[in-house]
């Protein structure tokens, strides 16, 4: 039987292939605001994969210094014509995303131009608390014609939705939060709605064929701002579906100043946190809605739309980890699908610190002009050392290539740190990762040799044409006096399990593994501090997993010491320096090392002398580092061999 995610759907008189939603998010792939090649590649790709709805997030009606697309001039109008053209190739509709940033566009430009920074920022920081309750009838009356010119552009060329954002400038205006006006557009649920209802019925008049979506926005008592509450959620959709609206994008509202609310990691939300919602919208209109919100894999998405909750799923994260849905569920292998983990390193940590969309666990993400996995022009034979992700995934893809490809672990099971990093608190979803890479390495025909090593003699003599070393790395385990007691454990070991420890527990680094290591061994009722040399704890961790990490320490009362240097460990305590040369001393019973990781060694000289390459990757490859890397360096080598 088909599934039921792959059935056509009738929206405004056009046809849907099917029900999956590409939704809008930012993506730093355009240059100035213009469409880029990294943005056609993109989302060519996820029409390639099967992709039904595409929606460009933040499109922007005006030129402002926003780091999204633009339409705003009838010159852009090629650019998205260029990128709808190559969508529709695949039989896939693409809508955009209009949105009115919450403040004075053309005031702030005018401080940009005239270099006056600390006035644009000063200007800015006031806008994005009062904008909402200042600006004047007549400049709202003046974005409604924006974004109406930039609707009739979008048609121009060639796009099939406009989604009308109701976050930003429109949410804040519905918001019983962010509206204190007391004028027509403030007040009542009527008066607050009344720029969105305008909005949407010029909308409906300015491109009468065009389907129009909207993002509606809910403020739940838990968390959001910028939206409407969703005591009012019901009958605001109604009113909309009254003035045009086509399809109801249904998500949670922002403006918390914490991305968690909107895109959670892993964790932090239940699965499908905001389906029920959806279908509280559904029951109350007669169009299609879309659903959004930690929906991870095929039959969740299957049982979203099963269960009457919504007529189409909406998948961000998902399909930057695995484009191709459409197809693979197509060919019935779903199970082949490489599902998110919701970690936000790659897509949502980078855009807030202003870099592009990426992946960790899809090296292919953001660079699908640069990167594709092509026959080898040369088949060989190939020794892969390690099984975590770096060595899963070169195996991989040099199987794929075509090569003939064995990997050796020397322990009984694949995964390598995936298989700790998965144990602290909210990070089991970890194992995923994991499956999914084991799976594709079975799938792809690697051979695999566990709870076994190979010396460089030996992979020589055995016909190796090419090595991958991914042997990774160890904890780190300084030389400080008193690092031999009985009463100093290692993190990777206590997460694994090898190693136990009770009572006041000292964590020597403040790093992510340190941090988590500290929240696991508190919720097991250790009273912990973390001890950390550099000035800050947690810098590397991702600011959406960032504040319900320090909730939970001030809930276990985890003591934190930054700008601490670890001098002697003792059976009953660690002394420190602090930063200001004093001595401190930390009472515990137990000492956790978590000082970082350094690369394991392997002797290649045989293979190199008889002229056999050796590529060394992940954490094998001189410095230890994260997930994101040991893929990339994975799929890289693999591609070169």
């Amino acid at each position: 039987m088909e599934n039921v995610i792959l059935q056509p759907i009738e929206v405004g008189g056009q046809t849907f292939k099917n029900r999956i939603m590409f939704p809008p998010l930012t993506t730093g792939y355009e240059k100035n605001g213009m469409i880029s090649e990294q943005d056609m590649g993109f989302y060519t790709r996820l029409a390639k994969g099967g992709v039904g709805y595409i929606v460009m997030g933040d499109v922007a009606p005006i030129n402002s210094f926003s780091p999204t697309p633009k339409l705003f001039d009838d010159s852009q109008i090629p650019a998205f014509k260029a990128l709808a053209d190559s969508v529709h190739a695949y039989g896939t509709k693409l809508g955009i995303q209009i949105f009115h940033p919450e403040y004075d566009v053309d005031a702030i430009n005018s401080l940009f131009m005239q270099k006056k920074f600390d006035e644009m920022r000063q200007r800015l920081h006031h806008d994005m608390m009062f904008f909402t309750d200042e600006v004047s009838e007549e400049m709202l009356m003046a974005i409604i014609d924006k974004m109406c010119a930039c609707a009739v552009r979008a048609q121009k060329a060639g796009v099939d939705v406009i989604q009308i954002h109701g976050d930003r400038l429109n949410g804040c205006l519905c918001s019983t939060r962010m509206n204190h006006r007391t004028d027509k557009f403030g007040g009542s649920l009527e008066n607050r709605v009344r720029f969105a209802r305008m909005l949407t019925r010029a909308i409906r008049k300015a491109v009468p064929d065009m389907v129009i979506d909207y993002k509606l926005s809910i403020v739940t008592p838990q968390r959001g701002k910028g939206g409407i509450d969703e005591a009012d959620a019901v009958q605001f959709a109604q009113w909309l579906v009254e003035d045009g609206v086509d399809m109801f994008h249904v998500a949670q509202a922002n403006h918390t100043g914490n991305m968690a609310d909107t895109i959670p990691p892993m964790g932090v939300q239940p699965y499908g946190f905001f389906v029920k919602i959806a279908g509280d919208i559904k029951k109350a209109v007669n169009v299609p809605v879309s659903a959004v919100g930690r929906i991870v894999d095929a039959d969740m998405a299957a049982r979203v739309i099963e269960s009457g909750m919504a007529d189409i799923v909406a998948m961000g994260r998902p399909l930057l980890a695995d484009p191709d849905w459409g197809t693979k569920i197509a060919a019935g292998k779903a199970c082949d699908i490489r599902r998110c983990i919701s970690c936000n390193k790659g897509c949502t940590d980078a855009i807030q610190n202003r870099q592009f969309l990426s992946c960790v666990l899809n090296a292919e993400n953001g660079y699908e002009n640069t990167r594709s996995i092509q026959p080898a022009a040369q088949k060989k034979k190939i020794a892969v050392l390690g099984g975590g992700p770096a060595g899963l995934e070169a195996a991989r893809v040099a199987a794929l290539r075509g090569h003939d490809v064995t990997l050796f672990e020397k322990t009984t099971s694949l995964g390598g740190q995936l298989n700790i990093a998965c144990v602290p608190p909210r990070k089991e979803e970890m194992r995923r990762a994991t499956q999914d890479l084991i799976h594709a390495v079975c799938n792809a025909g690697v051979h695999l040799c566990m709870g076994q090593t190979r010396t460089a003699e030996q992979l020589k003599d055995a016909g190796f044409e090419a090595v991958i070393n991914a042997v990774g790395a160890h904890s780190a385990a300084p030389r400080i006096p008193g690092i031999d007691s009985v009463n100093v454990a290692d993190a990777w070991k206590v997460l694994a399990g090898e190693q136990q420890v009770y009572g006041t527990v000292a964590v020597i680094g403040g790093g992510m593994v340190g941090c988590e290591t500290a929240e696991y061994l508190a919720a097991r009722g250790c009273k912990v501090s973390v001890i950390e040399m550099m000035d800050k704890i947690a810098a590397g961790e991702s600011t959406t997993i960032l504040p319900t990490l320090l909730e939970n320490y001030k809930t276990y009362g985890v003591e934190q010491y930054p700008s601490h240097k670890v001098k002697e460990f003792r059976m009953d305590a660690v002394v420190c320096e602090n930063k200001d040369g004093a001595e401190v001393t930390i009472p515990c019973d137990y000492i956790v090392l978590a000082m970082g990781a350094r690369s394991n060694a392997f002797d290649a000289a045989a293979l190199e002398a008889a002229g056999i390459p050796v590529y060394s990757i992940g954490d094998a490859a001189g410095k230890a580092a994260d997930i994101s890397n040991a893929i990339r360096t994975g799929y890289d080598t693999a591609c070169q061999l």
